[in-house]
């Protein structure tokens, strides 16, 4: 394992599940939450996020979480293995929800609300792109150290496991 992907809905805890992973595994890690958004809450160019994207791929290791749709398939090809976090949306939904009013280490600002938009994007999510995201992601599973994972308390058992076998 020295090139990861961490995947899953808005609000599944992709990014604690990656530092979780990083403590164990002490691999970089890079959330492309950080890449994509700015401290004053702007994003920076699709051309630019892609640059930043190719540097960190071209890196001998690494953990990479974020889903970021339309860079997906480089990264899965780049990847050596693959977390995605299959979670319901009710668990999603109150994921993003409690970060609200937090300091994150993988986000450039605090969210002071739980934005509307942001809710009917995690809905649409589950609805439009998780169906789409599921096969292409699974298409990969034969050649990657593929992981799925469809509770918080699955994913917990396997951190608890590879704690213990190190």
């Amino acid at each position: 394992m020295e090139k990861v992907l961490v995947l899953g809905s808005p609000g599944a805890g992709k990014s604690t599940f990656a530092r979780s992973l990083q403590t164990l595994t002490e691999l970089p890690l890079y959330h492309l939450d950080l890449l994509w958004h700015n401290a004053n809450q702007t994003t920076i160019t699709e051309d630019e996020f892609d640059t930043q994207l190719a540097n960190l791929l071209h890196q001998p290791a690494w953990i990479i979480d974020g889903n970021y749709s339309r860079t997906l398939e480089v990264r899965l090809k780049a990847c050596d293995t693959i977390f995605f976090l299959d979670y319901p949306l009710d668990v999603c939904l109150a994921g993003a929800k409690a970060r609200i009013g937090t300091k994150r280490p993988d986000f450039p600002f605090i969210e002071k609300t739980f934005d509307p938009d942001f809710y009917e994007w995690i809905v649409a999510f589950h609805q439009t792109i998780l169906p789409q995201l599921k096969p292409i992601v699974t298409s990969y599973a034969a050649s990657k150290n593929y992981n799925c994972f469809t509770s918080r308390s699955e994913a917990e058992r396997y951190l608890a496991q590879f704690r213990q076998r190190t």
